[in-house]
């Protein structure tokens, strides 16, 4: 399905890079209702039940309150993702094709270039100061223009439980973002878990029907001193299967080899004290908060611990991020009102709030205690964040990607390689032929 769902974004790039979806779908300039006000659409990818989405609303009511009597009033449209990521791309797409895109989405960050080089995207780069853009701890970026603005940063790392730790004698007081864990420590780690009878990480090599799998496992192949692309974005071969490259995976590999992981681990299992640590996001922070009280009565009981370096210190981010786009209403005005409404320290502040995430502004001060897993993110991503490969075919890599880890279990990492490599290689070939 990952696959189908793939062919079809690459179909519809290719479709709005031939008749230039940029003013599609009408000719009217603004959308107003019955009441006079310039009504600005806005798409978020999440439940409307949804916490995160709660959130979104609360801060669209603010909106609305403030710029009644501006006669402008956002109106909000949740399309979860029920069928993954890609999913929700593909009903992008479709929106573009069909002119009927709302005048703000949100999107994942990896597909900035996929979708600036298609057009569905509107070059903010003149409507946002210089002084805004250097408040965010990231841009989205391509080519030198800004495409969007991140609703907030991500950051993942180790959950783990203190009591099996206890139980196994580990001490891991020493490990911090800014002193990381390598590889072979992790190992260790992970045998002396396995020793007192758990399955020692759920490193999520099951998650391999979205994005889950890339954005969790991608900093382990940075880590090694591999890479995916060249600088341009589209050339893959001689980076993509370089040994750098394999050794990050063959250190996945290992880790499934050693019974270390496996792809059967339950969805609960760590949450209900069968497993050792469980590789997530700041996502996980309010589950551990609110929720398995049974195993994680309080923050006594769970800590967050960086991912391990090799050659060099790398960690996951990038997340997601609200953009203008290239629809056919040509006046911005009330939609850039929005745009910096919703990218507001305190947008960003009462979003996080919820989701557990970093803030994507810098002016949100929340004070993080020192060891604290808000803390350990925050300082993880200003000392080894590393952002997934910038490709107008990142589509094809993120797929290829996950059929690296699906095939870890029995394939050999070198012949993997070498299979995703030709893929993804194809995909850019065809698109710099595309694009010129």
């Amino acid at each position: 399905m990952k696959k189908l769902l793939t062919s079809i974004l690459t179909i519809f790039l290719a479709m709005a890079m031939v008749f230039g979806m940029t003013a599609c779908g009408g000719t009217e300039d603004t959308g107003t209702d019955k009441d006079g006000n310039t009504v600005v659409k806005i798409m978020f990818h999440v439940d409307k039940t949804t916490t995160e989405a709660q959130a979104y609303q609360k801060r669209i009511n603010a909106f609305n309150a403030a710029y009644k009597d501006q006669k402008i009033k956002a109106q909000p449209m949740f399309k979860a993702r029920t069928a993954g990521a890609s999913g929700y791309e593909t009903e992008l797409l479709n929106n573009q094709i069909e002119g009927t895109l709302a005048d703000i989405v949100t999107f994942d960050a990896p597909n900035t270039a996929a979708y600036a080089k298609s057009g569905l995207l509107y070059d903010i780069s003149k409507l946002i100061p210089q002084e805004t853009q250097n408040k965010f701890y990231s841009l989205n970026k391509y080519e030198g223009k800004l495409y969007g603005l991140p609703i907030q940063e991500s950051s993942a790392g180790f959950f783990y439980n203190k009591k099996i730790f206890a139980q196994a004698g580990i001490n891991v007081d020493g490990i911090t973002a800014e002193n990381p864990w390598d590889f072979a420590k992790f190992k260790e780690i992970c045998g002396k878990i396995k020793a007192v009878g758990k399955v020692a990480v759920d490193m999520r090599i099951d998650a391999v029907k979205d994005e889950t799998a890339p954005y969790l496992l991608y900093p382990f192949i940075y880590a090694a001193g591999g890479s995916f692309t060249d600088s341009t974005g589209y050339k893959a071969e001689g980076y993509y299967n370089s040994a750098q490259t394999a050794r990050g995976f063959q250190f996945i590999k290992d880790l499934i080899s050693a019974g270390y992981t496996s792809y059967e681990i339950g969805a609960t299992d760590f949450f209900t004290g069968k497993v050792g640590m469980y590789l997530s996001s700041g996502w996980t922070i309010p589950d551990l908060d609110n929720k398995y009280k049974a195993t994680f009565a309080s923050r006594d009981d769970w800590g967050l611990l960086p991912y391990p370096k090799d050659a060099v210190a790398a960690s996951a981010t990038g997340s997601w991020s609200y953009a203008i786009t290239n629809n056919h209403h040509k006046d911005k005005t009330a939609i850039v009102e929005l745009l910096n409404w919703m990218t507001s320290a305190e947008s960003s502040k009462a979003i996080t709030d919820a989701t557990g995430m970093i803030p994507a502004r810098k002016d949100v001060n929340n004070n993080y205690a020192q060891g604290t897993p808000e803390y350990t993110l925050l300082k993880q991503l200003e000392v080894s964040g590393k952002e997934r490969p910038v490709t107008v075919a990142y589509p094809t890599f993120s797929t290829t990607f996950n059929q690296i880890i699906s095939g870890l279990g029995k394939g050999e990492v070198s012949a993997l390689l070498a299979s995703a490599t030709k893929t993804l290689q194809g995909e850019m070939d065809r698109l710099q032929k595309l694009h010129g």
